[in-house]
């Protein structure tokens, strides 16, 4: 049985009209294609760089693609007819329903081709967001021979954090990670260790070798809501951009400056220089696990205005507003939606991350229904997102030390 239902004259549009992004914006260049060809059934698993990662992907083969997509993006989209009929899987990120499996387990007894973008979002500091620790299971699961598709410079083109497209060179390599013999063979935690060294990235990392001019790559505006702590007063909350390249402290005046590869030069004089976004990133969450790791944070509480998909206008409506509270026994809302008071619970122990937008929103998603939360301050999203993460960290410790992997 089919998973999906296919319109071939509007995936061959859309795939045409893919294409032309890729070779305008990306400007893709294609390093290896061992897909190109070749016809099912086999899963290609993808590093998620970007919003449009796929207009990179899908012009590999002729052969047709079955996406696997964010239900929360698939029911806002106003071409939500047009994109249904190329035929994609709406699923819920970091939650598993049994028909989306089936849907997906169809698409491989069919003999066709699935694509799957594993850690679920794209990066917002060029440092590879978590993979579900579920999704290694599911590879073996699903037994046939696996690709990746990895993707270079991308982030730059469209970053997270930033508005408009910076068109540059990006890279793509695909090519054959595990046949579906070895596959059935292989221990999950090799399975992961494979996985993971293939599509994890850093991308100023890839940037320092790729040496590659964005236009407009030096306009920063929206990355203070990423890099929200001063790495030399270390006080949260102080960043600021101005003249569109420069990020400085509000409180002890420390700054640098964006240049046209992405790379921060130390403006100030004072304070240690940090060249690359992941490194600033990174060592905000480090010392922020190191903090709650002490008891310290580990419990953190926000109002916030909610929203909920309208099914009719396909978009985010006003749906309430309350007080979350997020400890690592997950989100506890405490307001009222669409008219009823409410106090729910929702377990974060499956959320390797959440949707979100710097400086704006995140999403809690509990079965069908998708919590849109706005907090009073929109500088609180990015450290609630890093919570998350480092909860989830600390549990699959947990539970790898326990079964000894």
């Amino acid at each position: 049985m089919n998973a999906v239902k296919r319109n071939r004259f509007v995936y061959w549009l859309g795939r045409a009209v893919a294409g032309l992004a890729a070779r305008l914006l990306f400007r893709r260049t294609m390093l290896r294609n061992e897909i190109k060809g070749k016809k099912g059934p086999f899963v290609v698993i993808a590093n998620h760089q970007s919003a449009l990662d796929f207009v990179n992907l899908i012009g590999a083969t002729r052969t047709p693609m079955t996406y696997v997509i964010s239900r929360s993006f698939f029911n806002t989209l106003p071409v939500k007819g047009i994109i249904s009929r190329m035929g994609v899987i709406p699923k819920q990120q970091f939650q598993t329903h049994i028909d989306e499996i089936r849907k997906m387990r169809a698409v491989i007894a069919s003999g066709g081709i699935l694509a799957i973008y594993p850690a679920g979002l794209m990066t917002e500091d060029g440092l590879s967001t978590p993979i579900p620790d579920a999704t290694y299971r599911f590879l073996q699961w699903l037994g046939a021979d696996i690709y990746v598709a990895r993707a270079s410079g991308a982030y730059f083109v469209l970053p997270k954090w930033g508005k408009g497209v910076r068109p540059g060179r990006t890279y793509m390599d695909i090519y054959k990670l595990f046949g579906k013999e070895e596959l059935s063979e292989m221990s999950l935690s090799r399975i992961r260790e494979l996985t993971d060294e293939a599509m994890q990235f850093d991308a100023y990392e890839e940037q320092e070798r790729l040496r590659i001019k964005y236009r407009r790559g030096n306009v920063i505006e929206g990355l203070e809501n990423v890099l929200y702590v001063c790495p030399h007063c270390h006080r949260e909350f102080t960043m600021r951009v101005r003249d569109k390249s420069v990020i400085y402290c509000t409180e002890c005046g420390y700054a640098e400056r964006c240049d046209e590869y992405g790379f921060l030069h130390r403006e100030s004089e004072f304070g240690e220089e940090v060249r690359h976004v992941s490194a600033w990133s990174r060592g905000i969450y480090e010392a922020l696990r190191a903090k709650m790791e002490r008891g310290v944070e580990d419990v953190i509480a926000t109002g916030v205005r909610v929203q909920m998909i309208d099914p009719e206008k396909n978009k985010f409506a006003d749906a309430g507003e309350g007080e979350i509270t997020l400890s690592r026994y997950g989100f506890r809302f405490v307001g009222t939606i669409r008219g009823e008071e409410k106090d729910r619970v929702i377990g974060i122990s499956n959320f390797a991350s959440l949707p979100f937008k710097p400086g704006r929103y995140f999403e809690i998603q509990h079965d069908d229904d998708i919590y849109r939360c706005y907090p009073e301050d929109g500088r609180m999203t990015m450290k609630i997102i890093n919570i998350v993460k480092i909860f989830y960290e600390q549990s699959l410790f947990t539970i790898h030390e326990i079964k000894g992997q």
